[in-house]
């Protein structure tokens, strides 16, 4: 396609989530330089991975490189995270076997910290371009040479190191428009996944001002924080609407709500305009106070992911997280689902002055927030990665587990290439290690390995099956998941064992509401039907989740059974406690038409048009296809 001054590639990987759409900061940063007048191109070569353009095996780095080098580059750039680097590394060597004279230039937060050590080890990287990449970049593609520009680390010609001052962060009121020509549309990127959600990453602000020991995030942003101007992310919010397959907006700043007096404007412009884009952010829970929660959801914020770590103030702040030990977890995520904003709870397990204690506090804390609310539950083993506290401290005892793939490297580090290189350097390639030298090492690892992989779906499904079986064996939920995980029967099974009938009726709520979510909603057919599952209990179910919560007296049970009818819609999934009358004229529907019962049940006819107004019943086709008086 004709020679070109940079091509910029993010490297691969196979996390579905991540190769779903397309990098915000590579698209800003193709803005940036085509606006200087720099002839750029980008490659994002995970969603080539995903389309079958590169190998998916031990091939892949090869395969990659020859990708690249048929686009004729003068500079190659590529663009890493912490567990991209080693294919990253694989695919320059590739590059340099093949075009000696091609000058390889390496950046993002994947440098954090060994910016250095790369150039010492591989002789193949020319540059390590630290923090972001828009005047450094520029700079470098302007100047005669590396020297003197602030944010490079590069090698000198006698092979020495050089490594040049810090750049200080650029005003967000000077980012480029996204370069969406230069990577391909949305439509293509949602097509692999299947992802229905239309989500779309803008890049809303850069930077941290904390230093929790376990994210790279703060020092790679040099403890600063930065927000694009409320107009100009209004606008670009706006602009989805115009992009096909675009439907939702991701917020990509880890600190929305920290500018408090930003947030609320940018909610007060979004609920002015009436924008009909929902969007999500990632936000600390310690910072979204009643008044700012009902300012989001006008806004149109349908979730937000709160990182709060441990249930445990003490090992919370023994990591850096400083966020107040008082602070009600459970109450403040209530309010976020009162709110009809959903709340994804981030948890790492395994922290540093993590006991059994503390574990259990933080798995009580997650039955307790998905009883409160519908919480999305997100388990994490740390990572104590390059360029971050836990890398300093534990780094050098850490190693990989064979069986668990570390959550920051999903997807990642699977060919021959890339494991070799992190068997050779594991100092630089943390990111796949787990902190095998705690208390309980590896033995610990896995279990809390299952923990995240079972405990938290299982939570998930069935929040009140689960605290009410606890609470039966007068445990906590450590004890519990641990009976669970010895028995090796299922969930279900166990529940069974118990011969309770609340339980049995709970968990067969559980499961309906389960079925309900997952099924398609039902279209309307030629005879009339209940618009959900109907269930008869001799426990009150909302008195009984009233006790779970509260941790008061349950139910007794009642001689003549409650009639439930648990309903899903585009909402969410509803469960109603109807009338006995109510439930019987559901059941007599069994299939019959219109006219056989109203024969039977005179009145039916005017009936049926109500219970279909109230969600109850659905109408035969003759009815739903008359409008309504």
């Amino acid at each position: 396609m004709g020679s070109m001054t940079l091509l910029i590639a993010s490297s691969p990987h196979e996390d579905t989530f991540g190769y779903s759409m397309p990098p915000p900061g590579l698209l800003r940063l193709g803005g940036y330089l085509e606006a200087r007048g720099h002839a750029v191109a980008l490659d994002d070569l995970a969603f080539a991975l995903a389309r079958g353009e590169i190998a998916s095996d031990d091939r892949l780095a090869e395969t990659a490189a020859v990708r690249l080098l048929e686009r004729e580059p003068t500079r190659l750039g590529l663009s890493v995270m912490g567990a991209t680097l080693p294919i990253a590394i694989a695919i320059a060597a590739e590059v340099r076997a093949r075009a000696s004279g091609l000058p390889i230039w390496i950046g993002g937060p994947g440098t954090t910290g060994v910016d250095e050590a790369l150039l010492e080890r591989f002789p193949w990287i020319d540059v390590v371009v630290r923090g972001e990449g828009e005047l450094t970049v520029d700079a470098l593609l302007t100047a005669d040479g590396p020297q003197g520009i602030e944010g490079l680390t590069w090698r000198a010609a006698d092979g020495s190191v050089r490594r040049e001052v810090d750049r200080a962060p650029m005003s967000m009121s000077d980012v480029s428009p996204y370069a969406w020509h230069l990577l391909p549309e949305i439509a293509h990127y949602k097509a692999l996944t299947g992802e229905a959600e239309g989500l779309v990453p803008l890049d809303s602000g850069r930077g941290c001002v904390y230093d929790c020991s376990f994210c790279t995030i703060g020092r790679y942003w040099s403890r600063r924080s930065r927000t694009l101007p409320v107009d100009r992310l209004v606008d670009e919010i706006r602009s989805l609407k115009s992009i096909e397959g675009a439907r939702n907006a991701y917020l990509c700043h880890d600190l929305f709500g920290a500018d408090r007096r930003y947030s609320m404007q940018l909610c007060e412009a979004l609920a002015a305009e009436d924008s009909d884009i929902p969007w999500e952010v990632r936000a600390r829970l310690d910072h979204l106070d009643d008044e700012l929660i009902g300012a989001m959801a006008d806004a149109g914020c349908y979730r937000v992911l709160v990182g709060v770590e441990s249930a445990d103030g003490a090992v919370r702040n023994a990591n850096s997280k400083r966020m107040d030990t008082e602070l009600d977890v459970v109450d403040r995520l209530g309010r976020l689902g009162d709110a009809g904003i959903v709340p994804i709870l981030s948890l790492i397990l395994g922290l540093p002055g993590e006991s059994d204690a503390e574990l259990a506090s933080t798995l009580d804390l997650c039955v307790e927030a998905a009883l409160r609310t519908g919480v999305q539950l997100s388990l994490h083993l740390v990572n104590p990665q390059p360029g971050c506290g836990l890398g300093e401290s534990h780094g050098a005892t850490s190693r990989p587990v064979d069986g668990i793939d570390p959550d920051m490297a999903l997807g990642t580090g699977k060919t021959a290439p890339e494991r070799l290189l992190i068997g050779e350097h594991p100092d630089l390639f943390s990111t796949y290690a787990l902190l095998t030298g705690l208390p309980g090492g590896e033995e610990r690892l896995r279990f809390l390995s299952r923990v995240s992989q079972v405990f938290a779906p299982l939570v998930m499904r069935y929040p009140a099956s689960f605290a009410l079986l606890a609470r039966r064996r007068e445990a906590d939920a450590l004890a519990t998941f641990r009976a669970l995980d010895a028995d090796g029967r299922s969930f279900e099974a166990l529940c069974a064992l118990e011969r309770c009938e609340l339980l049995d009726e709970v968990l067969a709520w559980e499961q309906a509401k389960a079925h309900a979510s997952t099924t398609p909603e039902p279209e309307a057919a030629s005879v009339p039907r209940p618009a959900g599952r109907l269930l008869r209990f001799r426990h009150d179910i909302g008195a009984a989740l009233a006790a779970l919560e509260g941790n008061s007296a349950l139910p007794n049970p009642v001689d003549d059974p409650i009639p439930f009818l648990v309903t899903a819609n585009p909402d969410g999934v509803r469960t109603s406690r109807i009338s006995r009358d109510v439930a019987e004229i559901l059941d007599s529907m069994d299939g019959r038409d219109v006219a056989t019962l109203e024969d039977e049940r005179p009145g039916f006819s005017a009936l049926l048009p109500l219970l279909v107004d109230k969600g109850l019943a659905l109408a035969p086709n003759e009815l739903a296809s008359t409008p309504k008086a």
